[in-house]
């Protein structure tokens, strides 16, 4: 394996998930329906992230990931295997977003916490000692956001007996992220990403409002899930590296939020102790550049230009001027370059694109990479 220590995300890097080839989602089903063992469905997830991998490389990134394609989706499994956590249909009374305009028949889905939060033992420990033997470059372990388990359910979703006042229960996923991190780190893993949503859907008014209609101050809450990441990231080593990605929906090609980082940046931005920001920029939706004035120096925003919501493969002329115009605002050493979202965030996602579509956006994406930086 290749040497692990970094000091900021590469320069063409990625978010994480791939679409999954058509015999390991039919094997996840076969499972569902006892035809085949766990063990055989976790042969063929090997078979598949090992080709994965050396595609990966082969193309020359300096960073791979599993695709995600040991999991059902981006959250579900990860949030899963912590204890006393449930899935139910979310409080939050919004919906993606449909190319129209209109909003999708499919509500944000949530989570119920009904006893005490902990974590029985490593949940993504096993994938990324896997993932770790099998490749010559870095691999980096994508986690789901501890915001996750509030946000679309609020206060009302948190057991009330077992945690009369809420910031008992945060203290509790704190503890338990930074459990698994300890041991993620002890496995070898020198590269984490957070996967959030929920600070990217406060930059939209119409979920600042849903939030307000749940109870909660959007701003006061920005606060919160700034400390409760903070904290899940507290023991964090220093030879670590962390990075969050804000994502802004990827289930429609329309995404879900809108609206600028400057609505939240002045918060997030200065106060969020992680090593770089993931930033969505695949369209307009996202704002402008120069919302990250309030991004402190030394730290790293990748930019989110190469879609992976649709299949026309960017201009290579187009992604370079949008870096020396993000370059106006954040100093060009610390900008890289990703995909604005992984390729399939949920196993069952409509494929709006094919395998062959996507590796050729991560080609694209090194070659931009090089041209503009160099080395990675």
């Amino acid at each position: 394996m290749a040497d692990t220590k970094i000091s900021r995300p590469f320069r063409a890097d990625q978010v994480g998930s791939y679409l999954r080839p058509d015999e390991l989602m039919n094997a996840r089903q076969d499972n569902a329906d006892k035809k085949i063992t766990d063990a055989q469905l976790h042969a063929i997830e090997d078979k598949y992230i090992r080709e994965l991998v050396k595609a990966q490389e082969d193309i020359g990134m300096p960073v791979v990931t599993d695709g995600e394609f040991r999991r059902q989706s981006w959250n579900k499994d990860f949030l899963g295997g912590f204890d006393n956590v449930v899935e139910q249909p979310g409080n939050l009374k919004l919906y993606h977003r449909l190319p129209d305009g209109t909003n999708s028949t499919n509500q944000i889905s949530g989570w119920a916490v009904t006893g005490k939060f902990k974590r029985s033992k490593p949940i993504q420990v096993d994938g990324f000692n896997f993932l770790k033997g099998i490749t010559k470059v870095t691999p980096k372990t994508c986690i789901t956001s501890p915001t996750l388990l509030h946000f679309r359910g609020g206060r009302e979703a948190i057991d009330k007996k077992t945690y009369p006042k809420i910031e008992q229960f945060f203290d509790d996923v704190a503890a338990a992220y930074r459990e698994e991190i300890k041991d993620l780190y002890a496995a070898g893993c020198r590269y984490v990403q957070l996967d959030d949503t929920n600070f990217a859907y406060l930059c939209d008014e119409r979920f600042r409002n849903a939030v307000k209609e749940m109870g909660e101050d959007p701003v006061k809450l920005t606060d919160t899930y700034i400390k409760l990441v903070n904290d899940s990231l507290r023991d964090k080593p220093k030879d670590m590296l962390s990075a969050i990605h804000l994502c802004r929906g990827n289930s429609s090609t329309a995404g879900a939020a809108q609206g600028g980082y400057e609505v939240v940046g002045p918060q997030l931005f200065p106060q969020l102790n992680v090593d770089a920001f993931f930033l969505e920029y695949d369209d307009a939706r996202a704002g402008k550049f120069t919302a990250l004035a309030d991004v402190p120096k030394g730290k790293t925003v990748v930019l989110g230009l190469i879609t992976t919501k649709r299949a026309d493969l960017e201009k290579k002329d187009e992604l370079k001027r949008r870096i020396d115009e993000a370059a106006q605002t954040v100093p060009m050493e610390n900008l890289c370059l990703s995909p604005q979202c992984g390729f399939s965030s949920g196993a069952h996602m409509k494929k709006r694109i094919t395998i062959a579509d996507e590796m050729a956006k991560m080609k694209l994406l090194v070659d931009t990479a090089r041209d503009v930086w160099g080395g990675m």
